[in-house]
């Protein structure tokens, strides 16, 4: 029996369609009919299929490691990507390795400005005053204000997204949709708000800041991972 057979039968014997199966993982049945099909290229790139099969073997009691071992030898696709390797995105396009440095160096300059703005002394206003009439005292000609209060940074209740491997992405903010779909590496995008859900089809190649502050990783290359946050 294939491998696509195998998921069939063990979502068949428990009695499942493929929507019910897909409105339990949040993936679209489209993809979990191409996995039935064995049909890879309705998927796109390797690392969306591994993390996939890997969801869809763990909700069907089937070892996901052998899942994705056997879709390994029979695409004669290598079971992972180096971190400088080339990748294509489902539309055929090129992702390559500069647009990596590209979103390095944004978010490099992200985290100077938030350091920036936390440390810089506030400047203080020297005011001249000049008296009009004749008999003013040489003293008074100049008076020193007091120093206008820091403004307060406007980083709290923020989320930074930033795609560094591609991947299929969803994000609801405060229970609204923000961004879904497969996206390049390269791709960053700003939420504001007050509660955050992300969910990465391959969790290692998204890099999340939560109000200035880098967050843990959502997990390793080809996963299937969501978390929640709050802003």
């Amino acid at each position: 029996m294939g491998l696509g057979e195998r998921f069939r039968a063990a979502r068949e014997e428990r009695g499942l369609t493929l929507s019910e199966v897909g409105e339990q993982l949040r993936i679209r049945s489209v993809y979990l009919a191409a996995i039935e099909e064995e049909n890879w290229k309705a998927i796109g790139a390797p690392v969306y299929i591994r993390g996939f099969l890997r969801t869809y073997a763990r909700f069907l009691g089937l070892d996901p490691e052998e899942a994705v071992g056997e879709f390994n030898t029979a695409s004669g696709v290598a079971p992972s990507l180096a971190p400088s390797a080339e990748i294509r995105t489902p539309s055929g396009q090129r992702s390559m390795k500069p647009l990596l440095w590209i979103a390095g160096i944004v978010a490099i300059a992200l985290i100077g400005f938030v350091i920036y703005v936390y440390v810089s002394p506030p400047h203080s206003v020297t005011t001249a005053q000049q008296s009009a009439a004749p008999s003013a005292s040489p003293s008074a000609s100049a008076v020193t204000a007091h120093p206008s209060p820091r403004p307060q940074p406007l980083l709290t209740r923020t989320l930074a997204l930033n795609v560094i491997s591609a991947s299929w992405l969803r994000v609801t903010i405060d229970g609204k949709v923000g961004m879904e779909g497969i996206f390049p590496r390269g791709t960053s995008k700003i939420f504001h708000g007050r509660t955050a859900v992300v969910r990465a089809g391959n969790a290692a190649g998204v890099a999340l800041t939560i109000n200035g502050k880098p967050a843990a990783p959502l997990g390793g290359a080809g996963d299937v991972a969501e978390k929640s946050f709050t802003l």
